[in-house]
């Protein structure tokens, strides 16, 4: 009789290999640092030129621009040296310190977006910024900034590769013919770009900006004097219309500038596995890679401008992106577009979203009307006092009594626009508030993902049978109100929406007998 041959065992799996960065990332950044050498340098030397000798003033400005240049391409460098990533069937894992060794890890169940980002110059050299993130927030050093992971100049195969690989399931099969497209960009979306209140502050900074380059060449003032020449040849009331039409032109410019680089290619599609995945930008490319199980509901935001031209635009409202910590269009699904756009593509991520609102107490448009009655008062104070105070030429005595008036205008407007979009309701499994005017939203909150309750109520609203309702959760903002409801409706209203959890704190009046 031989003996049995022995059975191998199955060998230790080996460890998954640790990968760098791209080193192209150090050109990118040499890149960046000599075009901002470039930007301050040329005015500096210009200007010290100006003053003494073109030697003296190279001989300061070049050893400045090698060292902005030299020393963040040197730590980029050793940035770049030191860092490894790798992915495990379990985590996520990165490393990197020089002196002092720092390692990140991210259980991968846990990691609920993957977002992808490249401006102009990694494009160029086919290079994406990687952030991993788990949707998990808290305090301090445990803070949202420290439940993300960013890889810094990744090929961009490699990061499609990552994207796919962190967020695919178990029994998934990532097929591309699986996606489904929800909402695509449109050319003609764009005309509601200068209806936003970007366009005055893209304005703004115009202005700044020319009276910013006349002091780099020594005529800061030019900008007034040019103005002042034009209004002793075309009378002030012309010049300021001109002005008004010269603004308004640069902020449309500028917005429909901002938006179409910010939106250009949109894409919202649903991909195998449950995930949402957003695609936009002309430059600064960027996708986002969200886990529909993190999705606490939808908000339909209308700023005034917008809302007026029939659009409105679409956010998400989900675990792990926080509008107060990170970019303001993080959380955006889809940006301005008709209404039926939006409602279509609302529908597609949580479902029917059309519901009757209950309308609030007419106790609150007393409320805003005493706002604004009290606002139009503080005007016709200050333009009292200004007119006693100081001697006002008839020109600027004009224009100061005609902005109050129609500011108070605005503020009287606004409070009956205001107390019109009140409203709540329940639809389905989600708690539906609207709110606002000059910014209107309309939250659809996932009822399920409510955590608590915040009941306010100040002294004027006692007095007036008003209660405002605080929805908390750990999605979005973290919190969600119906404000100004009648105070026993609401609770009420809070006491359907989530039974129980408001329930033993509410004191009911007995039927008498």
């Amino acid at each position: 009789m031989t003996d049995a041959a022995p059975v191998d065992e199955d060998p230790t799996p080996a460890e998954a290999p640790w990968a760098r960065l791209h080193r192209d990332g150090l050109k990118v950044t040499a890149l960046l640092m000599l075009g901002g050498a470039a930007l301050g340098g040329v005015p500096a030397l210009t200007g010290l030129a100006s003053g003494s000798s073109w030697p003296i003033a190279l001989a300061i400005v070049v050893p400045g621009a090698v060292l902005v240049i030299g020393v963040p391409v040197a730590l980029d460098a050793v940035r770049l040296h030191v860092t490894r990533y790798r992915v495990t069937d379990t985590r996520v894992e990165m490393t990197t310190g020089l002196l002092f060794k720092r390692r990140r890890s991210l259980a991968r169940e846990r990691i609920r977006s993957v977002d992808l980002s490249a401006h102009p110059l990694q494009r160029v050299f086919g290079l994406v910024k990687v952030k991993v993130g788990t949707g998990e927030s808290g305090s301090g050093a445990g803070s949202l900034s420290e439940q993300t992971l960013t890889l810094d100049s990744v090929d961009r195969a490699e990061a499609d590769r990552l994207r796919a690989e962190l967020l695919r399931r178990a029994g998934v099969e990532a097929e591309a013919d699986a996606e489904q497209r929800l909402a695509t960009w449109r050319l003609g979306w764009l005309r509601y770009a200068p209806l936003s209140f970007l366009t005055p502050l893209l304005s703004g900074v115009v202005v700044g900006a020319l009276f910013q380059v006349a002091d780099w060449f020594g005529r800061g003032g030019l900008p007034v004097e040019v103005t002042a020449d034009l209004v002793e040849r075309y009378g002030p009331w012309r010049v300021l219309g001109m002005g008004l039409v010269a603004v308004l032109l640069i902020g449309v410019v500028g917005s429909l500038a901002f938006q179409g680089e910010a939106w250009w290619g949109h894409r919202l599609d649903r991909e195998p596995g449950g995930t949402l995945r957003v695609r936009r930008g002309l430059l600064n490319n960027r996708s986002l890679s969200l886990e529909e199980d993190r999705i606490r509901g939808v908000e339909i935001v209308e700023p005034l401008g917008v809302r007026l031209a029939g659009a409105s635009r679409l956010d998400v409202v989900a675990i792990g992106l926080k509008a107060e910590q990170q970019n303001a269009d993080l959380t955006t699904l889809v940006p301005a577009a008709p209404r039926p756009v939006i409602s279509a593509a609302a529908e597609a991520v949580i479902g029917p979203i059309a519901t009757e609102l209950t309308a609030h107490p007419k106790a609150a448009r007393t409320r805003r009307l005493r706002w604004a009655a009290a606002a139009v008062l503080v005007l016709a104070a200050i333009v009292a006092a200004v007119h006693l105070l100081w001697p006002i030429p008839g020109f600027w005595s004009a224009v100061i009594v005609l902005g109050a008036s129609l500011t108070g205008a605005w503020a009287v407007w606004t409070a009956f626009d205001a107390y019109a979009s009140l409203g709540h309701g329940l639809h389905r499994g989600y708690l539906v508030a609207r709110r606002g005017s000059v910014r209107r939203s309309t939250v659809h909150l996932d009822r399920s993902g409510i955590i608590g309750w915040r009941l306010k109520q100040s002294v004027f609203q006692r007095r007036m049978g008003l209660m405002t309702l605080d929805a908390t959760t750990a999605a979005g903002r973290g919190h969600y109100a119906a404000v100004d409801g009648e105070e026993h409706e609401i609770l009420d209203f809070a006491d359907a929406a989530v039974p129980d959890l408001l329930r033993p704190f509410l004191i009911r009046e007995e039927p008498e007998e």
